[in-house]
Order: structure tokens, then sequence, then C-alpha cells
């Protein structure tokens, strides 16, 4: 069985992101593993582990730096990698055509592995995308994995902390979300031994596909600003409601 497992390299969340340009940022900050992929890549090789005989490719679609992403994967317990180079930050639309492509000349899927959402743009299209590319059922946000005689049953989160039970036949596409499984972590021979894993190198450019007739670009980048203030509220109970009252009906900030 071959399981493939999409990744990508992200800012750290607690990276220090400068703007610049209007719609660029600083990449020179910090940049790691999407953790809802970290989350993909350790379910991709939990299965193989107790399936034993299958094989599990990870796929990224990234600029140079992307390169040590894939190599973390490989470092968790996948077998090799193809990175997708690219000079530009693709969209979903570009983005799922091309991890298609890349597969399909690959091999053939049995399961795709993603995270349920990347914490950079948090579109949540790629996954869907992808598995309407590939032809494949898609269940995302999923806390449960099992398969059983070539059938997957997973159970994922919906509104208001409820799950959804769903059952599918393979080839099919999962999404991991948070609560599915806690990613090893990385031992030092594990990642000397990434360094010489496979890694298949292929340029965007090169890989044959439809390009989509519309596009989503990015205008404009802002910085979330923290307005919040802290105020101490003090008085008898009952003054601090009247204030606490006061601020909640009254206080813009």
């Amino acid at each position: 069985m071959q399981i493939y497992v999409c990744v990508k390299h992200v800012p750290d969340s607690a990276a220090n992101i400068i703007v610049k340009e209007k719609n660029q940022f600083d990449e020179s900050a910090k940049s790691v593993m999407n953790p809802y992929d970290e989350i993909a890549v350790e379910e991709a090789v939990t299965l193989r582990e107790r399936d034993g005989n299958s094989e599990v490719i990870v796929v990224t679609l990234g600029k140079e730096g992307a390169i040590n992403t894939l190599r973390s994967a490989l470092a968790m317990g996948a077998g090799r990698g193809i990175f997708i180079k690219t000079h530009e930050r693709p969209d979903s639309m570009i983005t799922a055509r091309a991890l298609k492509a890349a597969i399909e000349q690959d091999g053939k899927p049995d399961i795709v592995f993603t995270g349920k959402e990347s914490i950079d743009s948090e579109g949540m299209q790629t996954m869907y995308r992808l598995a309407a590319e590939l032809g494949m059922p898609v269940a995302n946000n999923v806390v449960a994995f099992s398969m059983a005689e070539g059938r997957v049953t997973v159970e994922r989160e919906i509104e208001a902390g409820a799950r959804e039970v769903v059952e599918m036949s393979i080839p099919c596409l999962i999404g991991a979300g948070k609560g599915l499984n806690n990613p090893r972590y990385l031992k030092i021979p594990d990642i000397m031994k990434a360094k010489k894993k496979e890694v298949k190198e292929i340029d965007l450019d090169s890989l044959s596909f439809e390009k989509p007739s519309s596009s989503l670009e990015i205008l404009e980048l802002e910085l979330a600003l923290e307005k919040r203030q802290c105020k101490i509220l003090k008085g008898q109970p009952e003054e601090v409601v009247q204030q606490l009252v006061e601020l909640i009906k009254f206080d813009e900030d």
C-alpha cells in the first residue's frame, strides 16, 4: 500500500513576523512543518508500522527552505520524499493540481494524509481540491482512524464538539485534526538517517497539469494588533459587578 502525506512549510506561530512590501513578509523568520501536518505524518507512519507492508512518501511544495520540513517528516519515519520547488507562493488551486501531478507521476496512492488546515493561510481548501482532483472521498478534521478489509472508518469533529462517523473505501484522503495522535519527538539518530533518505526534486514548472482559469492573489498583509488592555476592578462585589456591566455596555475596547 502506498501512503502519501502532503505537508507544508509554514512560519512558526511563535516567530516575530515582519510585513514587507505590502503583501510579503520577512521569510528569514523561523519556519516549521505545519503542526496539523505533523499529526498526519505520525498517523501515516503508525499505519505503516502496523501494516508492515506499506510505504510512506511525503510530498511538499514550496521554496528552498521547505526541504527542512521534508527532512523532518523523513526523520519521523517516512520512507522517502518528493520536493516540488517553486519561487512563488501558489494558491490552493495550483497547489492541489501540482500535488496531484507529482503523486500520480510517482505511483498510485491508496491513502493520502494531510493536516486539516495550514496555520498560515487557514484556507482549509487544499485537501478538498486535491481529493477532487484525485477523484477520492475525503474526511477532514479527523480525530480517530481505523482501517480494515480495504475500508477506512474515521471520526471527525464537527460543530459544538460533536463527532461524525464516516466510512470510506480506499483510495481516500484524510485531513488530520488535533487529537488524532501525539506526534513523536525526533531523535538525533533518526535525524541523521533522514539525511540519507531519497528526496526527489521537481520544479513546479516542469509538472504537466492544466492551469486553473482563476487564481487567488494576496493584495495586502496586516499584522493583527493587540488592542486589549488589562483593567483591575476594585471595591465590594456589588460595585465590581456594576463596573463590569458598565465596561461591557460602553467600553469600545
